[in-house]
């Protein structure tokens, strides 16, 4: 239970040290850790103010992390709006990654099913269906299926 102002910033600072937080995962932490709501908002505006805290560096960060997890632009996307970052943030976060979603996707395909080429209809659709899920789009899907076939 978080007592005083200056209690809510160690503990900001704290839960900063080990990783990057967006504005609304640190404000969420803050009021579950029962920080007074006047407290908050004053203190995501300083931890901003000094650098301590930034939105860009938060998706650009999860962004990595998900992209080496095999994640696709569509599931990032969701996932950094779910944690209130703007889209600009995103946009900017994503766009390194622009050229490389096709090879992304069939690393994650050949990781998970192999190189060999599906030669029934179901195992392809089962394949297409963990690649939807894990968030490519439906051309970097079909690229990574067809990919065994070249």
């Amino acid at each position: 239970m978080i007592k005083s102002q200056s209690e809510a910033w160690n503990r900001a600072l704290d839960l900063l040290s080990r990783r990057e937080h967006s504005v609304l995962e640190l404000s969420r932490k803050l009021r579950s850790k029962g920080a007074e709501e006047g407290w908050i908002d004053p203190l995501l505006e300083r931890l901003v103010e000094e650098g301590w805290l930034s939105e860009t560096r938060f998706a650009e960060s999860f962004t990595r992390s998900r992209v080496a997890k095999g994640v696709g632009p569509y599931r990032i996307r969701r996932e950094l709006q779910e944690r209130g970052v703007a889209e600009y943030d995103i946009e900017q976060a994503i766009a390194p990654f622009a050229a490389d979603w096709e090879r992304i996707a069939i690393m994650v395909k050949e990781k998970k099913f192999g190189t060999e080429p599906a030669e029934e209809f179901r195992e392809r659709a089962r394949q297409q269906r963990f690649l939807q899920y894990r968030g490519f789009t439906h051309e970097q899907i079909q690229v990574a299926v067809e990919h065994c076939k070249r």
